[in-house]
């Protein structure tokens, strides 16, 4: 009994793992390139005629024979940025409660009284609020974190660029006393001046109650940004509403810096 061959010949070496087959154009069907699979692509056998992606929450290796999970990456207070910000956040606010705690103990000195007294209360505790504030930007962010980060961002700045202003109201009348008159007087001696400061404010929480109610903050996953890792970060939502409130802290800083000058 006589046994046939089939003979059986190839023009090119197997496509190894990460590799896919790219015919060569005008020869037999045997012969081909082998290219690396792109970027996010894989393949986990050999002369593979394509190659297959990687999902998006994955990355492939050096090999491209194998998907690898990405790294969760946000400001952290491990990360030497995220101590730094939190010491400095720190440092400032225990400078601003010592000034504070001055202010109390010598509430009844005719410095503190020249310098509105419950005015000064106020911008000191913003201040402080405004420091402490910024420990909200670092760490997982989450629902919470993301809405009160940026609403009091908005809110406590805005009650201590508003009450700079009402202090600048307060030493342009000072001066202005001096003229006849008795409107002016009154006006210094009632303590209108210092309701600048909660009308500000809500003003400022009337723009966030709509920035809340139309597109509020939110989680955002971005992983496409870096290759191996997935950016968890908070999304402004309303990108209108957000320069709103950043065009009504400049609006009210300019009107305190013009009347200052």
């Amino acid at each position: 009994m006589t046994l046939k061959m089939t003979p059986h010949s190839v023009c090119s070496k197997s496509c190894g793992l990460g590799f896919m087959k790219i015919p060569q154009e005008g020869q037999p069907s045997c012969c081909f390139h082998c290219i690396l699979c792109p970027e996010r692509g894989i393949t986990n056998e050999t002369d593979s005629d394509q190659c297959m992606e990687c999902p998006q929450s994955e990355y492939p290796n050096m090999e491209r024979n194998r998907c690898l999970p990405k790294t969760v990456t946000f400001l952290a207070y491990q990360d030497p940025l995220g101590m730094a910000l939190a010491c400095t956040s720190l440092c400032f606010s225990v400078i601003t409660a010592m000034v504070l705690w001055v202010f109390v103990k010598y509430r009844d000195s005719a410095i503190v009284k020249a310098n509105n007294r419950t005015l000064s209360y106020v911008l000191l505790l913003s201040l402080l609020f405004c420091f402490l504030c910024s420990l909200l930007f670092i760490g997982h962010p989450n629902t919470v974190t993301c809405i009160l980060s940026n609403i009091s961002f908005a809110v406590i700045f805005t009650v201590a660029v508003s009450t700079v202003l009402a202090k600048t109201i307060t030493v342009i009348l000072a001066f202005m006393i001096l003229r006849p008159g008795r409107i002016m007087r009154q006006l210094l001696v009632s303590g209108v001046v210092n309701s600048v400061v909660p009308i500000c404010s809500l003003i400022q929480l009337i723009i966030c109650g709509i920035w809340l109610g139309t597109s509020p903050p939110f989680i955002d996953i971005d992983s496409s940004s870096e290759p191996r890792s997935i950016i968890v970060e908070c999304n402004k939502g309303s990108v209108s509403a957000f320069y709103c409130v950043l065009g009504y802290l400049g609006f009210l800083a300019l009107g305190a810096f013009s009347l200052a000058y």
